[in-house]
């Protein structure tokens, strides 16, 4: 097991250099924040001065290199927006992401197995179409066309909930079913194909030959061999969620991670969005290896390589 934990802590650091190396690039090839950051009156020289005091004079790889050991040492350097730290920064608005994330990864995995269950266990009746149809719908239309139907809906015309803010239970409410809807009917098809299988599978017709009772039969025998490309599908969609919050986040006006991303992006604050990148990929590199600890000690199989 600990040689399995060390080669996925391998991949996973191969895979945030890389990634540093892809923004790092890709954020330099947006603009020069000289432009933005100073008058338009601004001299040359002007420019040149404040490229030197930010770094940014210097060739890129050196540009890098000193990223690269200022993040080993924690320091992200300094946000040209908000003078101040860019981890600070980042770790302010990671809340509100977090929290919008998790809700809807909850509502997603809770009312996705549900319905994938009922489905699955009373196949062809109305609660099976009745799943179907979430499904359907859930997986028709983007995430931000649902905020935008629940707006006006649950907001404008009922008057149930506020259209945007932060800080209450109230608030939540539409920017969780609006981004949690998609992954939930991916959740739902996924868990309905996988138990049907595995209620007609050879060790649940011996179990209910032994006489056990329906409901062990199911959550025992049948959901545990079932769960584990559902437990997968719902790990990865953490990262989807994540990344998708940021049209959410900007229709509610949510204060998380994507919409301070697109602001820096626009502002050329590259230290801010190098700071973003880096801290959700070590997020998702931290679910996933849980996941595929997880994983290993639900399949042995996996940990030894077969």
């Amino acid at each position: 097991m600990a040689s399995y934990v060390v080669r996925r802590l391998g991949a996973g650091l191969l895979t945030l250099l890389v990634m540093t190396m892809i923004i790092f690039l890709l954020v330099r090839l947006v603009g020069d924040p000289a432009h933005l950051m100073l008058p338009p009156e601004a001299s040359e020289a002007d420019r040149e001065l404040f490229r030197q005091q930010l770094g940014l004079s210097d060739p890129v790889p050196v540009q890098y290199v000193r990223f690269l050991l200022g993040l080993a040492q924690g320091d992200f350097g300094r946000s040209f927006r908000f003078s101040a730290p860019a981890l600070q920064v980042v770790l302010i608005r990671l809340g509100p992401s977090l929290i919008l994330t998790g809700a809807a990864l909850s509502f997603a995995a809770i009312v996705g197995v549900s319905f994938g269950i009922v489905s699955a266990v009373w196949r062809g009746g109305f609660v099976d179409y009745a799943a179907r149809l979430f499904a359907v719908i859930g997986q028709a239309a983007p995430p931000f066309l649902f905020a935008l139907l629940f707006i006006r809906l649950f907001s404008v015309e009922l008057r149930w909930l506020p259209t945007s803010g932060y800080g209450k239970l109230a608030h939540l409410v539409l920017p969780t079913l609006a981004l949690g809807w998609y992954s939930a009917a991916g959740l739902m098809r996924l868990t309905q194909v996988n138990l049907i299988e595995a209620l007609g599978s050879e060790y649940v017709k011996m179990a209910r030959a032994k006489g056990l009772p329906e409901h062990v039969v199911l959550l025992k025998h049948a959901l545990k061999n079932a769960a584990l490309p559902i437990i997968t599908f719902a790990a990865s969609q953490f990262g989807i969620l994540l990344g998708g919050a940021v049209s959410i986040e900007a229709v509610f006006a949510w204060p998380g991670l994507g919409s301070l991303i697109v602001e820096s992006v626009s502002q050329l604050d590259y230290t801010v969005v190098q700071a973003a990148v880096v801290v959700s990929v070590i997020l998702l590199i931290g679910i996933n290896l849980a996941v595929d600890m997880l994983y290993a000690v639900l399949d042995p199989r996996i940990r030894y390589g077969r």
